[in-house]
């Protein structure tokens, strides 16, 4: 292929990466709202305090209880229909909490919150999808611009939690999350038109499926599910439990949003340059700055509870995330086989969410008990872990490249 076939056929691919960037937005965007009014909402219809963060945990337990579903079903009925369920599933789900609100029902509306994890789970494959739509070359590009959709969701998630709360007065809340639904029928309407290619190559091109024990073997795939897991658990963690310090802090609930936004902006801006920079350092470098950017987070949390250590921290915790979830998710892209990538996925993905419904269950009941130093101490053991498999992974590379 010549260069301007080459440019030409990236440039053709890249169209349709940014539709799944537009679709990445919407979902994102929803998603934004209900980080900012999910644990709000919970202890406003809680039975008691301690348990204002559960249904936000609950969304995070139905994301990983979806994971390996939504990767298996797209591997046999194709992405447009998979990614068109879950955003189904998402308008019922939107539906269902914002009646449960109204109904004063704690426990109902954590079953809605179940559904919103759902999607949320669905809606991480897009970043894979972009990956089978571009040459292999370009696949942490494509990921870091269906990230980058997320930029839009900093400052319209926010925004439509602080304009919609009170929409449904004396009925807090309620006009959030019937806000959700809208944003889902229109990521339904951008994935219709995405030409996704076919899912399913045939094991004589590709070579036939290994087993799962083998692949997990790989260092590399260790490193990128490690990666992938810490960061995305320290992340939600810290963030579940900003909200609620920063009104416990004396705040109004504008400055907690205030803080998500720009938590958000921390997490999607940089995907603007994020594969670039892996294709340029690699992506060891770029993960080990994410891990260093999350030790930042806690040193600024730890430094005092005016609003701009919350802001310092949520920003670097956002950032950290960001190198650390694409770092990740790009290495294990050079993990599988196409006949493995349904099954890869659906591993990593359960592994990350995991991971991240355990935080958000411990999250709440920390702050709630033991407070906000005690929230971020604790993510000290996590990233000590990551550091460790990347300074291994360096050496196993090392000795790779001597040999």
């Amino acid at each position: 292929m010549s260069k301007n076939e080459y440019t030409y056929h990236w440039a053709k691919d890249r169209n349709q990466v940014f539709l799944l960037s537009a679709t990445q937005a919407l979902i994102m965007s929803a998603n934004g709202l209900i980080m900012t009014m999910t644990a709000l909402t919970g202890t406003y219809l809680a039975p008691e305090p301690a348990m204002g963060t559960l249904p936000l945990a609950i969304q995070f337990l139905g994301m990983m209880a979806a994971t390996i579903p939504a990767s298996l079903l797209m591997g046999k009925i194709g992405r447009k229909a998979g990614f068109t369920i879950g955003l189904v599933i998402g308008i019922l789900s939107s539906a269902l909490t914002t009646y449960a609100i109204f109904q004063g029902n704690f426990w109902l509306f954590a079953v809605g919150s179940f559904g919103l994890g759902i999607i949320n789970a669905f809606g991480q494959y897009l970043r894979f999808a972009a990956t089978e739509l571009v040459e292999p070359q370009h696949r942490p590009q494509a990921i870091s611009y269906v990230m980058a959709g997320g930029i839009i969701a900093a400052f319209l998630g926010p925004w439509l939690a602080t304009q919609t709360k009170d929409y449904f007065e004396p009925v807090l809340f309620a006009g959030g999350f019937a806000t959700l639904s809208l944003l889902y029928i229109a990521a339904i309407a951008v994935v219709l038109v995405v030409r996704f290619r076919k899912d399913i190559p045939h094991e004589d091109q590709h070579g036939p499926a290994r087993p799962l024990k083998e692949i997990a073997k790989q260092p590399t795939f260790i490193t990128a599910v490690l990666s992938g897991a810490i960061g995305y658990g320290v992340m939600s963690f810290v963030m579940t439990a900003t909200p609620l310090a920063i009104v416990g802090c004396g705040f109004e609930f504008k400055d907690a949003a205030f803080v998500i936004q720009w938590h958000v902006v921390g997490m999607y801006l940089p995907s603007f340059f994020t594969g670039k920079l892996i294709k340029r350092f690699g992506v060891l470098p770029i993960i080990l700055i994410g891990t260093l950017l999350n030790i930042l987070c806690m040193a600024f949390a730890l430094n005092g509870i005016e609003l701009m250590n919350f802001w310092l921290a949520l920003v670097a915790l956002g950032v950290g995330w960001n190198f650390m979830f694409i770092g990740g998710s790009s290495l294990l892209t050079q993990c599988y086989r196409e006949t493995e990538r349904s099954k890869i996925q659906a591993v990593n993905d359960f592994t990350v969410f995991g991971t991240v419904a355990l935080g958000s269950f411990s999250s709440g009941a920390i702050q709630n008990a033991l407070g906000w130093e005690w929230v971020n101490m604790v993510i000290g053991a996590p990233l000590i872990i990551a550091l460790g498999v990347i300074i291994w992974m360096h050496f196993i590379q090392k000795d790779q490249k001597t040999v």
